[in-house]
């Protein structure tokens, strides 16, 4: 499954207030990639792993692959990879912040 596959499949009602999960939903998937999301089980926690952020669209295309010892609902996996994708430690306001201008390339220039 992809990621565009896992957002679709959840309750949306679930995470209407989460704004990364809604910007989520509405990109459209791009290039996608050879890279694979992995999902296994370290020191009790549910680990994401090679969730690099190139930019949105890839990231909704990519392949999500779980350790298929670890048994994870769709809800599971969904926080565990929006906690992944927020960076604990981001305010909602700084978050939102930096996702709704993260394709902005304008801005991103400016930054650099």
């Amino acid at each position: 499954m992809i990621l565009r596959e896992l957002i679709n499949s959840v309750n949306s009602e679930k995470y209407s207030d989460n704004q990364l999960y809604q910007k989520l939903r509405k990109i459209k998937p791009e290039y996608g990639s050879n890279r694979h999301i992995q999902v296994k089980m370290v020191d009790g926690d549910i680990a994401i792993t090679n969730l690099h952020v190139g930019s949105l669209g890839d990231i909704v295309a990519c392949t999500i692959d779980v350790d298929p010892d670890l048994n994870i609902s769709k809800i599971q996996l969904m926080d565990a990879i929006l906690k992944e994708l927020s960076s604990d430690g981001f305010s909602e306001s700084e978050a939102f912040d930096f996702w709704i201008n993260f394709d902005d390339l304008q801005r991103a220039k400016i930054i650099r």
